[in-house]
């Protein structure tokens, strides 16, 4: 796994569609390119495409169960990654925009028939 400092943190989080991402998995665990497509209303390619970067960079890592491939924040993450993940968290849980991604992510995390639970 590639090595976090703080130049790869930022400039992964630099980008808005990244930063979403990875506040999804901050909030949520573990998570589908099928429920990011829909929380962020974005295209599966762009989506993966963004996911790509985010595992260069070290930020996810990903699992795959049969032909879904799950995404989460590595729990090998420096502790001060972990915070300045958990503070932007915090920081933007009133924001419209990430209060929308919750929103529209919500009813797929909480559905029994899950991605790959079937």
């Amino acid at each position: 796994m590639t090595k976090v400092t703080a130049e790869t943190l930022f400039k992964a989080l630099a980008d808005k569609t990244r930063l979403r991402t990875v506040l999804l998995l901050e909030t949520h665990g573990e998570l589908c390119v099928c429920e990011l497509t829909q929380a962020l209303q974005l295209s599966q390619p762009k989506v993966s495409r963004h996911l790509a970067c985010l595992r260069e960079a070290g930020l996810v890592s990903d699992r795959r169960n049969g032909l879904w491939v799950f995404y989460s924040i590595p729990s090998t993450l420096p502790a001060w990654v972990r915070q300045v993940l958990g503070a932007a968290v915090d920081g933007v849980a009133d924001e419209p925009l990430f209060a929308g991604d919750l929103k529209r992510l919500r009813p797929m995390v909480d559905d029994a028939l899950r991605c790959g639970a079937a």
